[in-house]
């Protein structure tokens, strides 16, 4: 007796996953990898030297409680926001592309 074989499978849906296969383009790899380096430089690179950056003083505070404190928070409300925005500029850039393709002739028709 041979097992159940699985139903198959249109390539369509395939690409029907969790995630389109454009979220892995270069220029959204790229935006991932940078902004996950700045994030681990602000967490262990800064606290690693948090030794140091207690020598100089930023008002009436070592310069390590500042970046502790308020400085990583901000610099990971920076990070959101950073990608917010360039994931809502490659979907415009997207958008602006895909219609583009889809009406070719429409820079020859004339305005109006």
């Amino acid at each position: 007796m041979q097992p159940p074989q699985p139903p198959s499978r249109s390539p369509d849906a395939e690409m029907a996953g969790p995630f389109p296969p454009d979220l892995h383009d270069v220029r959204h790899l790229k935006l991932k990898a940078g902004l996950l380096l700045l994030w681990v430089a602000v967490t262990f690179v800064a606290t690693y030297f948090a030794r140091d950056l207690q020598q100089r003083v930023f008002g009436t505070w070592p310069l390590g409680y500042w970046i502790a404190a308020q400085g990583a928070v901000l610099v990971f409300i920076g990070i959101v926001v950073a990608y917010g925005w360039a994931m809502n500029r490659f979907e415009r850039q997207d958008a602006e592309r895909n219609a583009a393709q889809a009406s070719p002739d429409a820079a020859d028709r004339p305005h109006g």
